[in-house]
């Protein structure tokens, strides 16, 4: 099973129920049983979020945000502001993905964020999408290579559903990635790029149990990009499944 303490909601997810009542929409994720979330657009939510999260019990050890195209800044006194202790940056453009010289060159710029990270005590990561894995270099997957080039400090969020759908054999990329990636985004569906095809965990046809193995110790973060139902069935789903799992 998945522990509780080791299990999150990226909150992009209910972005919709977001705007319609922030604050209930904080209420009835921590009713579903979750204690941690992942925020977005995280400058501008710091001050709700300030306010929601203890009220309702809950943490954010990691953040998404745009450190490679945005002030860094601010971002970092809001993840400090809200005790966030690990800023991920979500994107960086496919076409920047084509060449090992550009792979390496994001990686430089991850690791001058994590320097400035470091005086904050906060910690630099990357998340991935299907084109880092679809680029294929020499015969190396271009967030591997990526991944050769960070600072020991710099760490990864894989989502495993992306990386599925970009090519790669999730549990033996992660057997490869070894100790860097620290969270997983998981979430189910089609394996393909049509984001309302996505689906509770342990509704689609993703092997999650094999991917979570390969991966024990890492933050899971659920996630769907969208869903053609209510939003809120998935996000509870995915607790049941994922906290009754036999396997971690």
């Amino acid at each position: 099973m998945v522990a509780v303490d080791n299990l999150s909601l990226q909150l992009y997810t209910v972005r919709g129920k977001l705007e319609e009542d922030f604050d209930a929409t904080l209420a009835r994720i921590a009713e579903i049983g979750y204690t941690k979330v992942e925020p977005f657009g995280l400058v501008g939510l710091a001050p709700k979020l300030a306010e929601a999260l203890p009220k309702y019990g809950l943490s954010a050890p990691s953040t998404h945000a745009g450190l490679l195209r945005e002030d860094s800044g601010p971002i970092f006194e809001a993840a400090q502001r809200l005790g966030i202790t690990t800023v991920i940056d979500p994107y960086v453009d496919p076409a920047r993905w084509q060449s090992a010289d550009d792979i390496k060159a994001t990686a430089e710029g991850l690791n001058k964020a994590a320097v400035e990270a470091a005086s904050h005590g906060i910690t630099v990561g990357y998340h991935n999408h299907h084109f880092e894995l679809e680029s294929v270099i020499d015969g190396v997957h271009g967030l591997e290579i990526l991944a050769a080039n960070l600072s020991p400090e710099v760490i990864l969020e894989l989502d495993t559903y992306w990386a599925v759908v970009g090519g790669a054999d999730v549990p033996a990329l992660l057997g490869r990635l070894g100790d860097r990636v620290k969270a997983l985004h998981v979430k189910d569906g089609d394996g393909t790029l049509d984001n309302k095809a996505q689906v509770a965990v342990g509704d689609g046809s993703i092997a999650v149990p094999a991917i979570l193995a390969a991966a024990p110790a890492a933050l899971r973060v659920v996630e769907l990009d969208d869903f053609s139902g209510e939003i809120f069935d998935a996000v509870a789903g995915s607790f049941t499944y994922l906290t009754g799992l036999d396997a971690v």
